[in-house]
């Protein structure tokens, strides 16, 4: 069993037209539902689209929802490298082989202002992202994470939000889709978690209940409690925010519009 390879891009737009975002989210998904068709194993550099192939799957294309910490008009995507290092993984290095001026070409020239990307490793109790495909599981939110944590404390944070984190949030409807290493570094990590409004509602009050803040729903001590067992791993930045899954994106609950 090889470990799950996975790479992870905030994409940003400047200035901050509001369309730029639907314009790439929607050139993104429609290239890659084609690619879909292509043959195992098989990849192809491109003037234009860059690297085709269906071994680099894009999982998820998502809006950023800014009113939850995002920087405004953002995009992320999530990608998986079938066949881990050297499937996909190998795919897309390959491409920087001589430096082919095709790399250079894009056909969304000028519209990104810049992106940043994490190569990402699976850990154990992370989901089997094709078996989520097969199963056509859909959320109209995703919980996503970025933390530093102290150097080499990557795996010991991520158990504890499998042991710990991870039956709290799933008695709030809260699917876990991915536990992440950050690769080529031992300080960031990423989870992500599938849910919808309700549920992400009543994650908020119930922890505003356990601070004394709201006496209207039943506290839940366990929220508070897992925030400080999270401060033992971390050192540094620690973001949360919502995902709004791009419609005809592999992990939204809608069709592609027309």
């Amino acid at each position: 069993m090889r470990r799950g390879i996975y790479l992870l891009e905030e994409v940003y737009f400047h200035p901050m037209e509001s369309r730029r975002p639907l314009d790439y989210l929607s050139w993104l998904t429609r290239y890659k539902r084609e690619d879909e068709e292509r043959d195992p194993g098989a990849s192809e550099l491109t003037s234009g689209l860059s690297v085709r192939s269906s071994d680099i799957d894009l999982v998820g294309a998502f809006y950023a929802v800014g009113i939850t910490g995002h920087v405004q008009f953002k995009a992320v995507t999530l990608w998986d490298c079938a066949g881990g290092w050297d499937g996909g993984w190998r795919q897309m290095m390959n491409i920087y082989d001589d430096v082919d001026p095709r790399l250079f070409l894009s056909d969304i020239d000028g519209l990104r202002h810049h992106a940043y990307s994490r190569p990402m490793g699976a850990v154990e109790g992370t989901p089997d992202l094709r078996r989520l495909r097969a199963e056509r599981y859909t959320a109209p939110f995703f919980l996503y994470e970025v933390a530093t944590v102290r150097p080499g404390a990557a795996a010991d944070y991520l158990a504890a939000v499998r042991e710990e984190r991870a039956a709290i949030l799933a008695d709030y409807r809260h699917r876990l889709v991915g536990l992440y290493e950050v690769l080529l570094s031992d300080s960031e990590v990423v989870t992500l978690w599938g849910t919808d409004l309700d549920s992400h509602l009543a994650v908020q009050r119930a922890h505003d209940a356990a601070l004394g803040l709201d006496d209207e729903v039943p506290a839940d001590e366990r929220l508070p409690a897992w925030r400080r067992t999270a401060r033992q791993f971390l050192t540094g930045p620690w973001q949360e925010g919502l995902l709004a899954p791009f419609p005809g994106s592999r992990l939204s609950p809608h069709p592609p519009r027309a």
